[in-house]
């Protein structure tokens, strides 16, 4: 059972990403304030859920939530500051956009850096504890899938309206034939050469 609040503080948001290992496309997080008589008994880690699960509750959660912000930062500001630093850069933009402002920050993982002088707690698996953070998670998910369904149309070769630019034999082995694209992440190893042994 997902709790409502880590903090006693009244606004409390939950943050989270999605697309961090993936070979394309953005990293996208998502910001959540949820008011204290909130209840969703489907909701749940949105790696947890299944696709038709998660859009069911994407329109719940935005009408239920006090507050709620998702951005998306592209394959350049990854590249240049990379993985780690691009996450925690679109969670703290989402914070910022929210209205209220929060008064705690409680974030899905193990890494964050303060923003406003907001206090904070980083929870490892937060997004199965906390429902803020879920809600986050499936905000998060939903928003990055629809940009991969959306850029699959321009390339289509890469299927990433499946694979969602993680790093799949099909997505590696596109790569590999057609070259890469303004949204492939060139930090990023794209086509590991090494020989990989049967184990």
């Amino acid at each position: 059972m997902l709790q409502l609040k880590y903090s006693n503080h009244s606004l409390e948001c939950g943050t989270d990403e999605a697309g961090r290992g993936c070979l394309a496309g953005p990293v996208t997080a998502a910001a959540v304030i949820l008011p204290d008589d909130f209840v969703l008994d489907l909701l749940n880690d949105s790696k947890q859920l299944s696709e038709k699960i998660r859009e069911k509750l994407k329109p719940i959660i935005e009408e239920k939530a006090l507050s709620f912000s998702v951005k998306h930062l592209e394959p350049l500001v990854i590249d240049e500051i990379n993985i780690l630093n691009a996450s925690i850069k679109a969670m703290q933009e989402c914070i910022t956009t929210l209205n209220p402002t929060p008064d705690y920050i409680i974030v899905d993982g193990n890494r964050f850096k303060p923003i406003n002088d907001i206090p904070y707690s980083t929870i490892v698996k937060g997004d199965s504890k906390f429902l803020s953070i879920a809600a986050a998670s499936v905000l998060a998910k939903t928003y990055r899938d629809d940009y991969m369904n959306t850029i699959h149309e321009e390339f289509p070769m890469y299927n990433w309206k499946k694979n969602k630019g993680y790093p799949t034999i099909e997505h590696r082995e596109a790569i590999r034939k057609y070259g890469v694209t303004k949204y492939h992440r060139m930090s990023f190893r794209l086509l590991p050469e090494q020989l990989q042994l049967e184990l």
